[in-house]
């Protein structure tokens, strides 16, 4: 009542303005997931931390009760069986890069192909050693210098040094104007090729010499200073077996540490599949040096053999060698394989890394790279169309007069200056323009051995240079 009027109001009314005043509360959503208080899940998860270790240790007890009961119902005829067979998986498994076969492959025009290309096995069991010489060469014989029985002041570790030269009763005396004679090529070049005075070291008993002589073809590697272990050669055909040597140089100092580690020589002179050659009297302190012998003047070594690889001691050779000379000498009529360089194309960027890697001093690299200006030798990357600069731990070649005197030449070369022998290669190449020559790619010489690296480091030889000569 307002001012004695009365005024009604409608229920309908009032409701609707009630329901026009109300608020919506908007409810929570639950959460889905787990919850502490889920009374079962809590339950397990306590019982699982109180008792976690019987869970662990019961079942292994069980095994292990299981594995004797078996070993107590076998016969000890069958227990050594079963360990024999284990050991011999175990022997023939490759270790790392030891024993490895698996071919390299490389991808060529959108496919993907085997670096080395061996014929199938049964066509290498026919392969033969030719016996026809090659008679285009420009060189018929090499004369090598000598001068036996003439004596020397001091014994056969007198060096014969100017700058970095190791000149010897082993080497000869090359004079600067020997040097640049022995490149002009012609039918019989007389040149120094090691072995100069029979005072000059490098010694084999005539029993080893008269067998390094039966050899027509061989696979050689050495260690001097007992800087690697003997790695056995693998993948080679029952022909290869028959018709190739494989022989290993050892010095005294090699000897005695793979016989004080349990390695010992055979009555026949062999370790497995090498030929064992100790060689006594070293002709050099440097054993980089001294390992050049073997490598490079394998035509000294073994007069009878056509063909000869050549195999760093840190690598395992793991092809036929048969199959090898057919696949890089024979088929593409090459008389000299050599793996191109993998990081590398200039012989003066190869003098810098040498230098950064301390693997020669500034002297010796800038005495020899000073030496190739002034010869003319150009900061060329290629020759004949081909990488110049090789990496030279594998060597294929046909012992013929050309490539012989080519490795008379590129020892010098390592002897007059830096043992780096991949900067004196590309120098002695072109100075004889040596043609037929075929270098291979880096997976080719991947796919010929497993590399195992270097196992520790070459003891020197004791004495040094005791006698200085100027020239």
């Amino acid at each position: 009542m307002y001012n004695g009027i009365s005024i009604s109001v409608s229920d309908d009314h009032s409701d609707e303005i009630a329901g026009n005043m109300k608020v919506r509360i908007r409810k929570k959503r639950r959460k889905l997931g787990f919850h502490k208080n889920n009374g079962f899940c809590s339950i397990i998860f306590r019982k699982i931390m109180r008792w976690w270790t019987l869970l662990i240790f019961v079942p292994a007890i069980g095994l292990l009760i299981l594995e004797g009961s078996r070993l107590t119902t076998k016969t000890p005829d069958e227990i050594n069986g079963s360990i024999d067979s284990r050991v011999q998986v175990a022997e023939n498994k490759p270790v790392g890069n030891l024993n490895r076969v698996d071919p390299i492959t490389r991808v060529v025009n959108g496919s993907r192909q085997p670096c080395l290309k061996l014929l199938p096995p049964e066509a290498l069991e026919n392969l033969d050693i030719p016996i026809a010489a090659n008679t285009k060469s420009p060189v018929k014989r090499v004369v090598y210098r000598s001068e036996v029985g003439k004596s020397y002041a001091g014994d056969n570790a007198a060096l014969f040094q100017s700058n970095t030269m190791r000149f010897n009763l082993f080497t000869g005396y090359q004079t600067l104007q020997e040097r640049k004679q022995s490149f002009k090529v012609n039918e019989t070049p007389t040149v120094h090729c090691g072995f100069y005075s029979d005072d000059g070291g490098f010694r084999i008993s005539e029993e080893d010499k008269d067998f390094m002589k039966t050899c027509a073809a061989v696979v050689s590697t050495c260690t001097f200073g007992g800087g690697d272990d003997l790695y056995q050669p693998i993948g080679m055909s029952e022909a290869s077996l028959r018709k190739v040597c494989y022989v290993a140089f050892w010095d005294e100092v090699t000897l005695s540490m793979q016989e004080a580690a349990g390695t010992t020589i055979g009555k026949d002179h062999m370790i497995g599949k090498w030929r064992i050659v100790i060689v006594r009297d070293l002709p050099f302190a440097d054993q980089r040096l001294n390992g050049k012998i073997p490598k490079m003047l394998s035509h000294r070594l073994f007069p009878q053999a056509r063909y000869s690889i050549w195999v760093d001691s840190k690598s395992q050779f793991r092809r036929d060698p048969l199959g090898v000379l057919e696949a890089l000498l024979w088929r593409t009529n090459s008389v000299l394989a050599i793996s191109e360089h993998g990081a590398r194309s200039s012989v003066y960027d190869e003098g810098k890394a040498v230098v950064k890697k301390h693997k020669a001093t500034p002297e010796e690299v800038d005495v020899q790279l000073t030496q190739y200006r002034l010869d003319g030798f150009p900061d060329d990357k290629r020759f004949n169309g081909k990488k110049a600069l090789a990496e030279a731990s594998i060597i294929v070649r046909e012992n013929m007069p050309m490539t012989n005197l080519f490795m008379c030449l590129w020892f010098n070369e390592a002897v007059r200056f830096t043992s780096r022998d991949q900067m004196s290669f590309p120098y002695v190449l072109r100075q004889l323009n040596l043609k037929n020559i075929n270098m291979f790619p880096v997976c080719t010489r991947r796919d010929l051995v497993n590399s195992m690296g270097h196992k520790r480091k070459a003891k020197p030889l004791a004495y040094r240079d005791l006698s200085i000569v100027n020239t």
